[in-house]
């Protein structure tokens, strides 16, 4: 079976709304969908490398080639871990994990994406607990890393609510435009998860551990 070849396809993350999993290529075009819905306002680019900019079939195709593209270069040694977050069963965003060399590193990046319809709910909030849950428990990591613009408050907002401190900042150019991000950063021994999430089907092999 394929999943005897690819185990992450059995990995799953439950929070008290959510679920976050591989999607089928069903589930896969639904979520593409979701995003070519909005993810963001029209004048307001919130992401350092602007993936939403294009028509409603571009977006939808850059989702999708994504989800390929990560499962395609993975390696135990430099992996790109994209799950899709599932509520009541649909799919309604994006929840992501990488690192290089993470058995010597133990530190991930994280990023993440909400369609429009679900944000202000709270569902940002435990994807991310969720992942930091993979990472800090299922995997252990010493630290996890994040980033957002620093006009982009309610990203911000998650990363202060969950016990991330300041972690300098970059100097990008974003469509044409200086933007400043700011780098946050929380380590093992600051990391209190709020709630319980069963973490399946973890092969910790298939991170290089």
């Amino acid at each position: 079976m394929l999943i005897d070849l690819w185990p992450m396809l059995g990995l799953s993350l439950t929070t008290p709304h959510l679920e976050l999993r591989l999607p089928t290529d069903d589930e896969l075009a639904e979520l593409a969908e979701v995003a070519a819905q909005g993810i963001h306002a029209g004048d307001y680019m919130p992401f350092v490398t602007p993936w939403t900019i294009g028509t409603p079939r571009e977006v939808a195709r850059s989702v999708i080639r994504s989800f390929w593209r990560r499962a395609a270069e993975w390696e135990p040694d430099n992996w790109n871990l994209g799950l899709a977050v599932f509520k009541d069963g649909r799919p309604i965003g994006v929840q992501s994990m990488r690192s290089k060399n993470f058995a010597i590193t133990r530190e991930v990046t994280t990023g993440s994406w909400l369609g429009l319809a679900h944000q202000g709910q709270g569902y940002g909030t435990q994807m991310r607990v969720a992942i930091l849950e993979l990472a800090f428990t299922g995997l252990g990591a010493e630290s996890a890393v994040s980033g957002a613009l620093m006009d982009n408050e309610a990203s911000l907002a998650v990363s202060r609510k969950l016990g991330y401190r300041l972690d300098g900042i970059n100097r990008e150019i974003v469509q044409g435009t200086l933007r400043l991000d700011q780098r946050l950063r929380l380590d093992r021994l600051d990391w209190r998860a709020p709630f319980s999430v069963p973490i399946k089907g973890l092969d910790v092999s298939e991170f290089g551990l």
